[in-house]
């Protein structure tokens, strides 16, 4: 189902303000109600000491992809903040680059259970290297208070 104009847009000015996506070079791929994809490259400043793609990348992919997801479902006037985020690594990230797929698994007003799936893309090959559950809490926005 696409997404209120007012809550992509909404998605979209709150991922801008993240500068830990922009460390990682990360871009929207897509937002839906209940879904959101986020990629990045494997940059050289966000990888481990074995050349793989540090977990602490798939894991801030995977947990904004999922928090986004949340904020899709929530009512108007309302922010997310991650209360717990819990991660399988399967495999290293060793590709090209990273896929997140956030996904709201069940919706609440006051708890919003999510998944994230972290995907290494290397051409056409996608390995599945990370599996996240959690959950989002809903914040009342009461004003800008940055």
């Amino acid at each position: 189902m696409p997404l209120l104009l007012e809550i992509q847009s909404k998605i979209e000015r709150s991922f801008a303000a993240q500068s830990m996506m922009t460390t990682f070079g990360a871009s929207l791929v897509s937002t839906n109600h209940g879904q959101v994809v986020i990629a990045a490259p494997i940059l050289n400043t966000c990888q481990q000491q074995h050349g793989f793609g540090h977990a602490a990348l798939t894991f801030g992919l995977g947990d904004s992809a999922a928090g986004y997801a949340a904020l899709s479902v929530m009512p108007k006037g309302c922010e997310v903040l991650t209360s717990e985020m819990k991660i399988n690594l399967l495999a290293p990230a060793k590709g090209n680059h990273l896929e997140a797929i956030g996904k709201v698994i069940k919706p609440g007003r006051r708890l919003v259970i999510v998944q994230s799936e972290v995907f290494d893309v290397d051409g056409e090959a996608r390995t599945k290297i990370a599996l996240m559950t959690g959950t989002m809490v809903p914040i009342i926005k009461t004003g800008d208070q940055h």
